[in-house]
């Protein structure tokens, strides 16, 4: 009888180990939300480091994070990095392109809870008396987190967190 079960489980695991192997060697999630404000005032919100306080949904997680800039906070070139409970984790941030009123490009560096390197986008379109903001993240899907894919839908997980901080961002464009 043991040994059926450990033959069951060994079956399983190597099931999932196959099945993560045919996940995606790439990964991106995406979001967008309208802004009534004009693509100057949004950009100038996300072009800065120092304003993400104000809609950044990872900021609220963890109030008592640690942040450190560069001496640069806004623009190409300007960093950011922060230090703070499971829920934020460790990483840094550097604004790789900054397109005004157009396109923010960043490298994004994550340390801890585990290491990974993404690359996010935000893109402004004028609408109008609107700005349609999409914010993206794509990065490589090493094998070991193909495994956690398995289990845990990223674009949900993720997902999210965008949904929260447009829905922030748009309150404090809007203001």
């Amino acid at each position: 009888m043991i040994k059926k079960i450990a033959i069951v489980i060994v079956l399983l695991i190597a099931g999932v180990l196959i099945f993560a192997a045919t996940k995606p060697d790439t990964f991106r999630v995406q979001r967008s939300a309208g802004i009534k404000a004009p693509p100057e005032k949004v950009f100038a919100i996300l072009n800065d480091f120092q304003k993400w306080g104000s809609w950044s949904p990872w900021e609220k997680k963890d109030p008592a994070m640690k942040r450190t800039w560069g001496a640069v906070t806004s623009g190409k070139g300007a960093k950011y990095a922060w230090e703070g409970n499971s829920d934020v984790g460790k990483g840094s941030m550097e604004i790789a392109e900054s397109s005004p009123s157009s396109r923010l490009t960043i490298k994004l560096d994550f340390i801890e809870p585990f290491e990974a390197h993404n690359i996010v986008d935000f893109t402004l379109e004028s609408k109008g008396d609107a700005t349609n903001v999409t914010w993206a993240m794509q990065g490589d899907t090493p094998y070991f987190a193909k495994i956690i894919h398995v289990f845990i839908n990223m674009d949900n997980m993720v997902g999210k967190d965008f949904e929260a901080g447009l829905a922030n961002l748009k309150a404090a464009a809007e203001k």
